[in-house]
């Protein structure tokens, strides 16, 4: 018996910025035909009810940790855990990385194949400086319309072959779900390859490429929503997110936070088997 994730419909504000701060990023890829029998979608959305505090979930993460997923860390502990998705190389990722290093700051890179093919020294640069590098899948699919084990498995476990072509370590089991779509049926699969599942609890549209937001505005955004336990969910293909992660990173640790590796999600808290 398992807990259906049920839609709450008045996750209206800020939900649809969030859900889309997860927006394709890769190559596009023809996405295969839905299957018969695939489960009905989830977007994950956020609900901001104050500045300051952890939002809403359209899951809480009670229901999240029997599945081993994740969007939230102890709201207790003044902690953040800083992921960003790599769909791409747009010219950003090294100076990111040079800032990380400088502040002693560890990261999370959730990274899909494309990535993994036309940058690959970025993702050793990334392992051999501690950070996590996470499975972002191989074609950036909607996972929630893939139905089976097998086709589900095949996309993460290609990503991990050639991740450990690149670095030759093993890829740790972090998967975040493209575009923030998923269904229950996504969590079972990845928990059964033995990944936990990471979504997030604060972003902003940072991919657009052609509209990048104003670097003061979105450093303001940032951190008006920063909360004890944050995930926060960045682009690496955004110039400003290069340009604040300096004053970012700085305010936080002004403001007593930590930037925590993404293990310590789920270091504490083990996924229930039942």
């Amino acid at each position: 018996m398992y807990v259906v994730l049920k839609r709450r419909h008045l996750l209206l504000a800020g939900a649809l910025a969030l859900v889309l701060a997860a927006i394709p990023i890769a190559k596009r890829v023809a996405q295969p035909a839905v299957p018969a029998g695939a489960s009905v979608s989830e977007d994950w959305g956020l609900h901001f009810e104050k500045d300051g505090e952890p939002p809403v979930g359209n899951a809480s993460a009670k229901e999240l940790l029997q599945y081993g997923a994740y969007y939230l860390g102890d709201p207790s502990e003044k902690k953040i855990y800083l992921t960003f998705d790599a769909g791409y190389e747009a010219g950003y990722t090294a100076k990111i990385l040079d800032t990380l290093k400088a502040h002693g700051a560890p990261a999370a890179f959730f990274v899909v194949g494309n990535y993994l093919e036309t940058a690959p020294d970025l993702v050793r640069r990334m392992a051999a400086e501690g950070h996590t590098v996470g499975n972002h899948t191989y074609h950036h699919y909607d996972m929630s319309q893939i139905a089976g084990q097998a086709a589900f498995s095949q996309e993460l476990e290609s990503v991990e072959t050639l991740y450990t072509q690149i670095t030759g370590k093993p890829m740790e089991k972090v998967y975040r779900p493209p575009q923030g779509k998923y269904s229950v049926e996504n969590l079972k699969q990845a928990q059964a390859l033995g990944y936990h599942t990471i979504f997030w609890s604060l972003a902003y549209v940072d991919w657009l490429q052609d509209d990048q937001p104003d670097p003061d505005a979105a450093l303001q955004k940032l951190l008006s929503r920063t909360h004890p336990g944050a995930v926060v969910l960045l682009h690496c293909t955004s110039k400003t997110n290069a340009e604040i992660l300096d004053p970012l990173l700085t305010q936080w640790e002004q403001a007593g936070y930590t930037l925590a590796p993404l293990s310590d999600l789920y270091a504490a808290a083990p996924a229930s088997s039942g």
